[in-house]
């Protein structure tokens, strides 16, 4: 952290998690920190900044709210004209940054790291998560999944896993909060699903969001290079690529039924928290695959990954967090575009895994699950893949992947 730049520390987690008592926690025990606040809450009225306020030795000029609108996205030029004007106009040490409850972490700290006037007057100390660990094992290690939703900035609703898994997989700390609610054993599993779905986090666990200062604020956890690559099933797609860079010795024969299809599992001894990475250099038949991602126990807390999908000649993006399964275009296939092009991102990608007839086509994904019946698991996707003769027909096949960019195709939801 440069002397000259006040470090900034993200507070994110779902609605009623415990943000706000967290927030009133730090600022009744800054101590000799002289700390500066901006709440957002999607309210018509800022409740969360009047409490804020009660709570604080700070006047009304220390905190900042942004009623009604998500300060990751409509409300990006406020929160970037707040944060200016913060700096300018009084001088203090820390600045708190409570994003509402339906807020993504990741896009409020690109204001704090890419070149711009924010930039150069903070950086990023920590993006911490507060979890409802009652509500996070009920989402992602009970029978029953709750249907909870929250508000997005164009009135759709979106199911609460995928907000809870976005605003995790960034964290440098996660505090598992509201701990009185559970016993030992469940509390164990939290913390094991987090270390599964974020390895990279520190995990606390809190009653009333109460911790030590000292341990969220100047702890200089962010790194900017390396925000949004710190998931776990990211952990899980970086080992196997680094176990196949061990096999280069083996004989072509070997490695040629390796880039066929590979699986490989990532083991973690506590409650049975495992991860199991499927690779396959030949296509997914589209509604097989539909079928299966659909069929998906309650146990695969996580997926995520690229998938090749016959009759599709994009990237499609494939991300599950608990039972919402969406589907997006991340682009065309390298090998799909003009030969010049293709020439060009790969002399710009040395590293780029490449087939001599498939190019870069090829399916990665990870998934992660309590009590993971991974062979099962891997029979049923290699099941999935295309035969020869579907191959050549897949262009006749009933298809309900995305083609273009702006598709979002949900394919199950609670």
């Amino acid at each position: 952290m440069h002397s000259d730049e006040i470090p900034v520390t993200v507070l994110s987690g779902s609605l009623g998690a415990g943000k706000t008592t967290l927030l009133n926690h730090l600022l009744e025990n800054a101590g000799d920190r002289d700390l500066a606040v901006l709440v957002n809450d999607m309210g018509s009225v800022n409740v969360d900044a009047e409490l804020v306020a009660e709570g604080s030795d700070l006047d009304a000029g220390g905190v900042t709210e942004l009623s009604n609108g998500c300060i990751c996205c409509e409300l990006q030029d406020d929160l970037e004209t707040a944060v200016v004007r913060l700096a300018r106009e009084r001088a203090f040490d820390h600045l708190l940054v409570e994003s509402s409850g339906i807020s993504e972490p990741e896009p409020v700290a690109r204001l704090f790291t890419t070149a711009s006037r924010v930039a150069a007057s903070y950086e990023i100390d920590a993006l911490v998560t507060v979890l409802d660990t009652r509500r996070f094992l009920d989402t992602f290690a009970g029978e029953d999944v709750p249907e909870r939703r929250g508000e997005t900035a164009d009135d759709e609703t979106r199911p609460l896993a995928d907000l809870l898994i976005e605003q995790l997989e960034v964290a440098n700390l996660v505090l598992l909060n509201k701990t009185d609610l559970c016993d030992e054993s469940e509390l164990e599993e939290a913390e094991a699903l987090v270390n599964a779905l974020q390895p990279d986090a520190e995990t606390i666990r809190t009653e009333f969001s109460a911790v030590d200062p000292d341990r969220i604020l100047g702890v200089d956890l962010f790194d900017a290079a390396r925000m949004g690559e710190l998931a776990g099933w990211q952990h899980a797609l970086a080992d196997e690529r680094a176990d196949d860079a061990h096999h280069d010795h083996q004989s072509e024969e070997s490695r040629q039924s390796h880039d066929d299809h590979h699986d490989h599992r990532h083991p973690d001894e506590v409650y049975g928290i495992e991860s199991l990475v499927f690779r396959a250099r030949r296509p997914f038949h589209p509604e097989r695959l539909a079928t299966v991602l659909r069929d998906l126990p309650s146990s695969i807390v996580r997926s995520k990954g690229l998938a090749w999908i016959a009759g599709r000649d994009v990237k499609v993006d494939l991300s599950q967090a608990g039972p919402s399964i969406r589907a997006t275009v991340r682009g065309p296939w390298i090998a799909a575009l003009p030969e010049v092009r293709q020439e060009l991102y790969r002399s710009n990608r040395p590293d780029l895994e490449w087939h001599d007839e498939h190019g870069d086509r090829q399916t990665e994904l990870v998934f992660i699950g309590t009590d993971l019946d991974a062979e099962q698991l891997h029979a049923r996707l290699e099941d999935c893949l295309v035969t020869d003769d579907e191959w050549e027909q897949a262009s006749d096949l009933e298809n309900p992947f995305p083609n273009e960019g702006d598709e979002d195709v949900v394919l199950r939801e609670p």
